[in-house]
């Protein structure tokens, strides 16, 4: 480790601030483009640069979740249900600094079991074959339709119309083209970012639009609020901190799993376990806290079997993989052995960059606090502008912008219903994953469906899938 090095993760993270903070900007976009950038750098320097961003970039995402209820990035999807409440309330700073917290103690988290339970979390991620992923996939789905605002059935309703858009495109096992309508930029299915920006940058613009503008109430930001958050972390305690972050540091060893299925998971939970339920999305801070905790965590357990196994996690690690290989580097179990002089400063970098995170995080909460304070007449033009930007930085054709402003509208009339936003997302994201494993599955059966009960972990997951759909049926009847 140089000053060098150092430099060089500390802008990463800098970066991954930035960008996680911009709407349709996401960790993977920033680098992807800053991947060309690293073929000249001495090797630690690229991967601390890599690594800075993908850190930096999973928690600014919730900057801009709290502030102006527009997620950076689909991991923090789940933070602006009650984050945005809680600013709403007047309670910007102690949200932004649970955030902050949150992301450091889970990045931490995940880097300690990335370190010491490596080899252990790589050969459990080994025992999910299709049939497991297909029915932890399946979990996911259900535990997000049931935890959402609104009745069971609007959820799950949300959920169905996400999978939908999923099947658009190319199939997934033989190449015929699906839904397309005859439009060549749907052959490679609806892009994800356009989607994420309309359902809930776009949505809640024409939301707001469709509302009586009032003048903004500016709260007196001062610096000794940045620490409003210590007592209300104190008051949670430890156990849902270790929970979100053993949830997190799991999903993300399971190739694919991701932060938005790890983020996702953890609010469920959270909300399962808690005596209060139905306060969840009105703005309580374990509606931050487990969500941010196990995002971040799950930075460090997506590191795990793309080190050890050369698969990656999601996908920032698997651009992450093209870096290590650009740099002559041969992911899997002969790494460490080959390349522990990469590796320690890699770890070491690992944790300072969430140390970095919280210092550059509280030591600029203030001026994030002040975007919720913005008058609407002139954040509304701002949002729209930068969305449509995005949408188009993000696929570089004028289509997803048209794309982008189409999903708007649906997600506004969605909201106008009373049907929830987030599962639509994740059905959009898990979809593929869910049918490939099906028919997968399927393919390599003998029995048909009872693969997917065959073994103790699959038959358990759908079993908690099926526990979780009567226990929210009973308590929303």
């Amino acid at each position: 480790m140089t000053l060098v090095a150092l430099g060089f993760l500390t802008g990463g993270v800098a970066l991954g601030l930035v960008v996680g903070a911009i709407p349709g900007l996401t960790a993977t976009l920033a680098i992807a483009l800053l991947l060309p950038f690293t073929f000249s750098l001495e090797t630690v320097d690229a991967l601390l640069a890599l690594t800075g961003i993908y850190v930096g970039g999973i928690y600014g995402g919730s900057i801009t979740a709290i502030t102006v209820r527009i997620p950076g990035a689909p991991a923090n999807t789940m933070t602006l249900l009650d984050g945005h409440a809680m600013a709403q309330a007047g309670r910007t700073e102690e949200a932004l600094g649970l955030a902050t917290f949150s992301s450091f103690v889970g990045g931490i988290a995940g880097g300690v079991v990335l370190v010491l339970f490596a080899p252990q979390l790589a050969r459990l991620s080994l025992e999910f074959q299709s049939p497991e992923v297909f029915s932890l996939v399946v979990f996911a789905l259900v535990a997000v339709a049931a935890v959402s605002t609104g009745p069971l059935t609007k959820g799950l309703a949300a959920t169905t119309l996400g999978l939908m858009l999923s099947t658009v495109g190319l199939d997934r096992l033989v190449p015929v083209s699906r839904f397309s309508m005859g439009v060549p930029d749907l052959l490679a299915g609806i892009p994800l970012l356009p989607v994420v920006i309309g359902l809930f940058a776009l949505s809640e613009l024409f939301w707001q639009a469709s509302e009586k503008l009032t003048s903004l109430e500016k709260p007196a930001i001062e610096w000794r609020r940045v620490f409003d958050f210590i007592p209300t972390v104190k008051r949670v305690g430890v156990a849902l901190f270790a929970k979100s972050a053993a949830i997190g540091a799991f999903v993300g060893a399971l190739p694919g799993g991701g932060a938005a299925m790890s983020a996702f998971l953890a609010y469920a939970e959270a909300k399962r376990s808690s005596p209060n339920p139905d306060a969840f999305g009105t703005g309580i801070p374990e509606g931050i806290i487990a969500p941010e905790t196990a995002n971040n965590a799950m930075t460090g357990g997506a590191f795990v079997p793309m080190l050890a196994l050369g698969i990656p996690g999601d996908a920032v690690t698997a651009v992450i993989l093209g870096g290590l290989i650009i740099q002559g580097l041969t992911p899997g179990p002969t790494l460490f052995r080959d390349a522990g002089d990469v590796m320690t400063p890699l770890f070491v970098g690992y944790f300072l960059a969430y140390v970095l995170v919280l210092v550059l995080g509280l030591a600029l909460l203030p001026w994030f606090a002040r975007l919720a304070t913005i008058d609407r007449k002139y954040l509304l033009p701002f949002i729209g502008s930068v969305s449509l930007v995005g949408a188009y930085a993000s696929e570089r054709t004028a289509f997803a912008m048209g794309l982008t402003v189409a999903i708007g509208i649906f997600g506004y009339t969605l909201r106008r219903f009373d049907y929830p936003l987030v599962p639509v997302l994740l059905g959009l994201i898990l979809g593929p994953l869910l049918e490939t494993n099906f028919r997968r599955s399927l393919m390599l059966s003998e029995n048909g469906a009872w693969i997917f009960v065959s073994s103790p972990l699959s038959a358990g997951l759908l079993i908690g899938a099926a526990v979780l759909v009567i226990h929210f049926a009973r308590r929303n009847r």
